[in-house]
């Protein structure tokens, strides 16, 4: 259990329980760069410049909002459970613990129209609206639970 910001535990004499908490997935993007090549070049007034050559370089700028990353979570709960093992526990359940979260409007307005001079039509008047809503859910974590092996 790397840190106590990711695992939470709770310990009687026979079981233990075990969070490990998941994370977001990391966002990557090709960022171009200036690398110092260990040139140097006179300047246009006598002086010394460094020479830099442009690359590109896949750099972190973020952190997913809709994806968890499983790989690491599965490298946690590998390490919680050989923790859980070396103090003589053995897992028994592992549970997949969801979070979510949610969004909706909606909007209530008048409409209005007046006959037309061309056409025998009727003037419309009455409440209009519009509405939406979604919800999502992620894998905030795992709990485990383990006894203590006999």
């Amino acid at each position: 259990m790397a840190d106590a910001s990711r695992c939470f535990s709770s310990r009687s004499e026979l079981n233990k329980v075990v969070f490990v908490e998941a994370h977001f997935k990391p966002l990557y993007k090709e960022v171009a760069v200036k690398v110092p090549t260990g040139e140097t070049k006179r300047g246009l007034f006598g002086g010394e410049k460094e020479v830099l050559r442009k690359e590109t370089q896949v750099q972190q700028v973020g952190w997913s909002d809709s994806e968890i990353d499983g790989a690491r979570l599965a490298r946690d709960v590998a390490q919680a459970v050989e923790v859980l093992n070396s103090d003589g526990f053995e897992v028994i359940s592992m549970t997949a613990v969801a979070s979510g979260s949610y969004r909706y409007e909606y909007k209530i307005g008048q409409i209005t129209s007046s006959a037309r001079v061309v056409r025998d039509t009727e003037a419309i008047s009455g409440n209009t609206g519009y509405s939406y809503g979604y919800g999502y859910s992620y894998t905030e974590g795992v709990l485990l639970v383990a006894r203590l092996a006999r």
